[in-house]
């Protein structure tokens, strides 16, 4: 099947490792800083996209400078409750059916909010998405690594708090280099004694050894990016044999210079090798990226076919945090969502090569 844009952003996509943060649209940081009386370095909005862009950051220390503009009109209610319902808004338009979202719910209480408020808020917004263009979202709270174990643990407690109430995992996010996840493992224990879901930022900053704690000192369920995996043959092989997925950002890692170019990206080898690779976006507004424009660089620059496209989709949706049974439902209401757009642009042979386990 011929793969053209339209074809992308009509198929059921998942996006698991996208960032609240680092995804508003530009006219509500503007909206937001007017209504609330905050200062921005500008009013322009072409001028304050390219201040917040990271496509031109030097390092991944760099690209996180943006954050620090979109987090200043993320610190009342009406602006996380908003920023979460755009995010769910613009996944769905391009049938992004399956989203889950991250956030550090302690960066969002510099005006006093309380840490309750601000998930609260955040649900609320994914609530009022869910049910306004009938898809599904999931939360996830974020510990930071140059935070204290201690901040890690609190928001581990806060998440288990809010199990089974709209937040599904826990993670470690910021920057990787000299900040080691193993220092956080105490949140990561008390998040695993309550059946939480585990995903961590590794092997984006740092080396494979990341990985390695992130897994088998941290209990990881999925990695986050997982670039430098191919650094360590062996652990990769145990990566793929558990079935671990990776959550690969295309555009993010190169802004990031996680990877110097997209020649030199694992991610072809990764999905050739038999891993479960998952595309997604990281952060819509920092990268100026969309899933169907990941899906996109997935066939420029690699050559992906559309069966390979298809696979990477339905790995999303294995790969999510979902419910077992929820997972099997609208995996199976996917795969014939998949089918009919394929009779309509007539030209797949229907193969799917996939292994059957979720």
């Amino acid at each position: 099947m011929k793969i053209t844009k339209k074809l992308l952003k009509r198929l059921p996509k998942t996006d698991l490792h996208v960032h609240l943060d680092g995804s508003l649209r530009i006219d509500t940081i503007l909206e937001l800083a007017k209504q609330f009386k905050i200062d921005l370095p500008s009013t322009d909005p072409k001028k304050l996209k390219k201040i917040i862009s990271g496509e031109n950051a030097d390092d991944l220390g760099d690209y996180l400078e943006g954050f620090s503009i979109t987090l200043k009109v993320l610190q009342n209610e009406e602006g996380l409750r908003r920023a979460a319902y755009e995010l769910a808004e613009d996944a769905a338009k391009e049938n992004v059916r399956y989203t889950e979202i991250r956030f550090c719910p302690l960066l969002h209480t510099e005006e006093g909010l309380s840490l309750t408020t601000v998930s609260n808020a955040v649900l609320d917004g994914l609530s009022q998405a869910e049910k306004d263009f009938g898809i599904t979202t999931g939360l996830i709270f974020s510990g930071m690594r140059n935070m204290s174990p201690e901040i890690s643990l609190r928001l581990a407690s806060l998440a288990t708090t809010y199990k089974n109430k709209g937040v599904l995992g826990f993670d470690l996010a910021g920057q990787e280099y000299n900040f080691p996840a193993i220092e956080h493992r105490e949140a990561f224990d008390l998040a695993l004694k309550n059946n939480l879901n585990i995903t961590i930022h590794a092997g984006e900053g740092y080396g494979s050894e990341s990985i390695h704690q992130a897994i088998h000192y941290c209990g990881a369920h999925r990695i986050g990016h997982g670039t430098k995996l191919i650094q360590d043959g062996d652990l990769l092989n145990y990566v793929n044999d558990h079935r671990i997925p990776i959550e690969i950002c295309l555009k993010s890692n190169i802004d990031t210079h996680t990877v110097k170019s997209f020649k030199e990206h694992p991610f072809p080898i990764f999905y050739d090798l038999g891993l479960r690779v998952t595309l997604n976006t990281d952060n819509r507004l920092v990268s100026n990226t969309t899933m169907t424009n990941e899906y996109m660089l997935a066939h420029k620059e690699f050559n992906f076919d559309y069966e390979k496209i298809k696979n990477l989709i339905i790995n999303g949706f294995k790969s999510s945090f979902l419910p077992y049974r929820d997972k099997s439902l609208i995996l199976s209401e996917v795969l014939d969502e998949i089918g009919q757009i394929e009779k309509e642009f007539d030209q797949s042979d229907g193969k799917v090569d996939y292994d059957d386990k979720l």
